[in-house]
């Protein structure tokens, strides 16, 4: 393969924390070239590939001054970032939908790049791909999602990030339980796994975890509310992941203004047949997207900075379709296929589970 002298980097899908970091990684290690040869130069593509839709397309140069250890300690991504507008099927003004990828692929080759680096989740991943292999592009892939679903990787950016700001939820919320003799149900993300409801409430405390890989019944719930109100406890502390579904098996949505649906509104459901059901107080708190926001965790940071680092060198070694990962203690890559193809929902009978079940956590099922 020809020297690399010039590679780009987009954030796609939902913002999260780290994502700065992988940026500032890609950049500082960049700028220390192949050893050979001089720095190589770090094209950031603004608000992802809606970014290279545009034209001109939104690009500029990432100085490494710019790239410092302030720029690690803060949230969001400095580059933007759309989780709307599939370039393969674009919603247009007048209602129509288009294939706008060839407008992409233009804007990549109008930047003179020998690579591409996209952060993102499965979704934004596989999409990239597909444009990848289309138009020919090197490409390498890091994963990004507070969701931590994707396979073949054990910890995706912001998803540590995501789970501590659920366990200082639970933390803020006991006191005042405890004070007003309430049941305080806690809302989080996690789209269609469980993670950060599971992490989450055994790190903080619950009493009861309910998430979209385990089946649960309102009675389960209410038992284990009474039992705890029979030892002398007066209040409890339930995490629900925002997949649940209400006992009838219909998913708690909400419209937007697009005409999506959004998961939102499981925690009220919950806590409504909580109250009916024991008589107890109930209230509500929906995270959303103070998860998503905010400074990163240490471990999120080192993450960043791990596969950010791995990503420049995978392109020095021509590894292309291939994704960054972490597995068993150490930084490797994987084929990206398999990676996007492979969802990784939380194992029902695995050590987490287990783990709540031996604290006497309820999860819904018994």
């Amino acid at each position: 393969m020809s020297k690399i002298r010039r590679i780009g980097i987009l954030t796609s899908g939902g913002d999260c924390a780290g994502l700065n970091g992988v940026l500032r990684a890609v950049v500082q290690r960049a700028a220390r070239g192949d050893g050979t040869s001089g720095p190589i130069e770090v094209i950031g593509i603004r608000q992802g590939t809606a970014g290279l839709m545009t034209r001109p397309v939104e690009a500029a140069l990432l100085d490494p001054a710019m790239f410092t250890g302030t720029l690690l300690r803060t949230g969001g991504t400095v580059l933007g970032t759309t989780n709307r507008g599939n370039p393969f099927d674009y919603p247009m003004p007048d209602g129509t939908r288009l294939d706008r990828s060839a407008e992409v692929i233009e804007g990549y080759r109008s930047l003179g790049l020998d690579a591409l680096i996209g952060v993102g989740g499965d979704g934004s991943l596989a999409i990239l791909r597909r444009l990848a292999q289309q138009g020919g592009i090197p490409f390498v892939g890091i994963p990004k999602t507070i969701d931590n679903d994707l396979g073949h990787t054990e910890v995706s950016i912001g998803y540590d990030s995501a789970v501590s700001v659920a366990t200082d939820g639970l933390d803020h919320l006991q006191p005042t339980a405890a004070s007003h003799s309430r049941v305080m149900v806690l809302e989080v993300m996690g789209r269609d796994a469980g993670h950060i409801a599971l992490n989450a409430g055994v790190a903080g405390g619950a009493d009861v975890i309910l998430i979209p890989e385990i089946s649960y019944a309102i009675e389960n719930v209410a038992a284990k509310i009474e039992a705890i109100k029979a030892e002398g406890r007066n209040f409890a502390l339930v995490v629900v992941a925002e997949a649940v579904k209400t006992e009838d098996g219909a998913p708690a949505t909400q419209s937007q203004s697009g005409g999506g649906q959004t998961y939102g509104g499981i925690g009220y459901y919950i806590a409504q047949r909580i109250s009916e059901a024991t008589g107890a107080e109930t209230r509500v708190t929906v995270l959303g997207h103070l998860q998503r926001g905010g400074m990163p965790s240490a471990r999120d940071r080192l993450m960043a900075s791990i596969f950010g680092v791995h990503a420049v060198e995978m392109i020095l070694r021509g590894a292309f379709d291939r994704m960054v990962a972490w597995s068993g203690r150490n930084v490797v890559d994987v084929p990206l296929a398999d990676a996007v193809a492979g969802f990784q929902a939380v194992d029902p009978n695995g050590p987490l589970a287990r783990t709540a079940r031996g604290l006497g956590i309820c999860l819904g099922d018994d």
